[in-house]
């Protein structure tokens, strides 16, 4: 969803009142870690400051505690929607003011809602940064909601859940294997939410979501880019500092229920190729887990994932694709990042005249190699390797700097751990990541999903082509307009 912006420069004497206020009354809370600097305001809000001063640019992001997995039955992709109403104006600012102003100062703005949480984003030249922090202040406790524009940008929302999933015969069997392999998790809900729950969703359902959790004590935000840790901690107190909190609601631990056996879903729907989802219950990293004895699951989940499917010489690339030629593509994915248990994720298209069944037994049986036999150190080494590049390339990214740091902070991770990753990555055993494939890659474990196309016909009744094959993420997304 693109987003509407303010101009505003602080005249000089703003600026040296604001710097006296901030040395006279010192923060609640400020550390330092390497490049992460803390400050947290007196209301709750915390701030984190990456100084990188490669480039004049900054990059703003408000992170909210909220997303899918906080709602309930009924009023699924609330959070999503909410995300749509940020642009249309406050009190101070009409609707699509933002994205304008943004634009005008030469930034780039959006957003994205996932299952944990939402968040909004500028990209701008450091010396417009107090612009973007002004903006979100006031739609964070300003926001109004106008039924005739809530009504609109439901629509869309609409719009956009047939276009991304409903026309997308993958990405709708990939929604009901979701719905299927978690019992009770709200991961099981759709974070663009159901159609039934859009169609019934009210403009006061958004407006209690809204008081109920955009606050400053429900928020992080996080700056990166050529900015001074000080004078950001400044702005933010200038601008947030005196924002009322809400009562942020205490939410149950949401434990999966045990699974008694592989579990199966077929979608039957017009589509030119079949599909196929298997997922394995996996646990993902929790705070109490950090140092702890089986911390080094995960870690060897994620190189388990590259053994697999990382790159041109992985498994199912060098085996299936190329070697047996069964598979048009198969990838694994799993991510140990998140607030509640997570799946392992294969999944693959069959090559024409490859029967489903035949491609199913073929992922079984790299599952059942790695299960009877370790990888061997060439495969480690390739992988490890990836790791470390991925993660120096992408240190290169201001915007993913501070998206890694908001991320793991909204979730209840340290943000520290970012810093340890390839070192825990680099540690992991040819003998660990067998072991976690005997126990978390079990039929008890399993859900599998299979899209079993069904003709499509054209106006004429004639038999098409679809060609919209696409591989969904393993948990969640990124939506926006």
């Amino acid at each position: 969803m693109n987003m509407k912006s303010i101009v505003g420069l602080l005249v000089v004497l703003t600026v040296i009142l604001g710097t006296v206020l901030y040395n006279r009354e010192q923060p609640v809370n400020e550390s330092s870690n390497d490049e992460v600097q803390s400050y947290t305001l007196s209301n709750g809000m915390k701030v984190l400051v990456i100084e990188n001063h490669r480039a004049p640019v900054a990059v703003s992001q408000i992170w909210y505690k909220v997303g899918s997995s906080y709602e309930h039955d009924g009023i699924s992709g609330v959070s999503h929607v909410l995300e749509h109403m940020m642009f249309k104006g406050t009190e101070e600012h009409a609707a699509g003011e933002f994205s304008e102003i943004i634009a005008a100062n030469g930034g780039e703005e959006n957003a994205f809602t996932g299952q944990d949480y939402t968040s909004y984003y500028q990209k701008i030249a450091n010396d417009r940064l107090e612009l973007c922090l002004e903006l979100e202040a006031d739609r964070m406790r300003n926001l109004v909601f106008d039924e005739k524009e809530f009504l609109k940008e439901l629509e869309v929302v609409k719009e956009e859940r047939r276009l991304r999933t409903e026309d997308v015969p993958t990405a709708l069997t990939y929604e009901r294997f979701n719905s299927v392999a978690f019992t009770n998790s709200p991961y099981r809900r759709p974070i663009i939410g159901w159609m039934e729950d859009l169609d019934t969703l009210t403009v006061d359902d958004a407006r209690e979501w809204y008081n109920t959790w955009y606050a400053p004590n429900n928020a992080t935000l996080v700056v990166a880019g050529d900015v001074q840790a000080k004078e950001v901690f400044r702005l933010a107190k200038r601008y947030f500092g005196q924002l009322p909190t809400s009562k942020i609601p205490e939410l149950k631990p949401r434990q999966e229920a045990k699974q008694y056996g592989t579990q199966r879903v077929t979608v039957e729907v017009p589509a030119k190729i079949p599909y196929i989802a298997m997922g394995y219950k996996a646990p993902i990293l929790k705070a109490q887990d950090i140092g702890g004895e089986n911390e080094w699951e995960r870690y060897a989940l994620e190189v388990l994932a590259g053994v697999l499917d990382g790159g041109y010489s992985a498994r199912f690339s060098r085996n299936l694709v190329r070697g047996q030629e069964i598979a048009n593509s198969a990838s694994a994915s799993y991510g140990m990042t998140a607030k509640h248990e997570t799946l392992l994720v294969l999944s693959a298209v069959p090559n024409d005249d490859v029967a489903i069944e035949v491609l199913e037994f073929a992922l079984r049986e790299e599952v059942n190699t790695l299960k009877n036999q370790p990888p061997d150190k060439d495969e480690l080494d390739r992988v490890k390797a990836q790791v470390v590049a991925g993660e120096v390339y992408q240190q290169d990214s201001t915007f993913y700097q501070a998206m890694n740091v908001g991320m793991l902070e909204t979730i209840g991770l340290p943000w520290q751990i970012k810093d340890e990753y390839v070192d825990k990555i680099l540690a992991v055993t040819a003998e660990q990541v067998q072991q976690v494939a005997k126990k978390y890659l079990t039929d008890e474990n399993l859900t599998v999903a299979v899209l079993d196309p069904l003709p499509i016909e054209n106006d004429n009744g004639e038999n098409v082509a679809d060609d919209s094959v696409k591989q969904m993420p393993a948990t969640g997304g990124v939506h926006g307009q």
